[in-house]
């Protein structure tokens, strides 16, 4: 313990050195995490205001997006403040917070698209037994135990770092407190727990993403079966999904599913995973969706006539 206190804080050095740059790239965040807050608090809003939107989708869609917001606010934040700054660090107990938020939504967020699959798999393959699959209180369970799975994810991860002898030196190479670059900076020898955690990060990345392409793949085998006009419906809320979860698992797996190591592209890949992703979802869903798109404009033109 007495060990790990010689570090009480870690100093970050960021997406670039330059002053210029990150001016720029303030003000591309900023413009990006509005957007991304705006459009995801509009997509909740809209699935709780709108009675056309009751089904189970726009549920667990309107659940989406506010992890969503979340999930980007714990990394988005903060970077955005230590662009303002030449220095940027972060205490130790901060640093182990981030690492925490950033692995309890991240992987909420990953088991919620697991729990969409689930639900577009039962909706297309097995129509005549939906309602009771997927009855509320199926649904509601499915919800905490993505929570409870992200929770768990996190715990783990904070297990791993928490106790490890951080003697000097403090510098990370990166924009957030992750594990890899944190174990880069242990005084000991962390071979096990990398070991560890490519095997938990990297087999469940791979493992779920295996198991939705599978699960897509006899959705749009079925959708041989239904009629045209339900084909094109099942085809664009299937696309929508399958876009999410790709944007979503590849860099996850790239990160992951290798030897641990910090490669300069590791910073895009996460920028790309923490802040473009949750921007691009709302767009995505709302865009393919006529459903969403005529409760939007019934709401905007319910709000103009009052």
């Amino acid at each position: 313990m007495e060990q790990r206190n010689n570090v009480t804080e870690f100093v970050l050095l960021g997406l670039t050195q330059s002053l210029q740059g990150q001016k720029i790239l303030f003000a591309v965040f900023l413009m990006i995490y509005l957007v991304t807050v705006a459009g995801n608090l509009l997509i909740v809003v809209t699935v709780v205001l709108s009675p056309a939107l009751d089904s189970l989708m726009y549920f667990f869609l309107g659940y989406l997006s506010f992890m969503d917001v979340v999930y980007s606010s714990t990394v988005t934040l903060h970077m955005m403040k230590d662009l303002l700054h030449e220095k940027k660090t972060i205490s130790f107990k901060a640093c182990m917070t981030q690492l925490f938020s950033e692995h309890f939504f991240g992987g909420a967020e990953i088991l919620l698209v697991v729990v969409m699959a689930y639900d577009c798999y039962v909706a297309i393959c097995k129509p005549l037994h939906y309602l009771t699959i997927m009855n509320q209180c199926v649904c509601v369970q499915l919800l905490v135990l993505a929570w409870v799975g992200g929770f768990v994810h996190a715990v783990l991860h904070i297990l791993f770092v928490y106790n490890l002898p951080f003697c000097g030196p403090n510098v990370i190479d990166h924009f957030i407190c992750d594990m890899y670059p944190l174990l880069k900076l242990a005084c000991m020898d962390t071979y096990f727990i990398v070991l560890t955690v490519v095997t938990n990060d990297g087999t469940i990345c791979m493992a779920i993403f295996s198991l939705l392409l599978i699960s897509y793949g006899l959705i749009l085998h079925t959708l041989k079966n239904v009629s045209q006009e339900g084909r094109r419906k099942s085809l664009s809320t299937c696309g929508s999904h399958i876009t999410v979860v790709v944007l979503f698992f590849v860099p996850c797996i790239f990160i992951y599913v290798r030897p641990p190591s910090n490669l300069p592209i590791d910073k895009s890949l996460t920028v790309f995973n923490t802040v473009m992703t949750p921007m691009l979802n709302p767009l995505i869903y709302t865009l393919r969706n006529t459903e969403m798109k005529n409760a939007m404009r019934r709401l905007w033109t319910r709000k103009q006539h009052k």
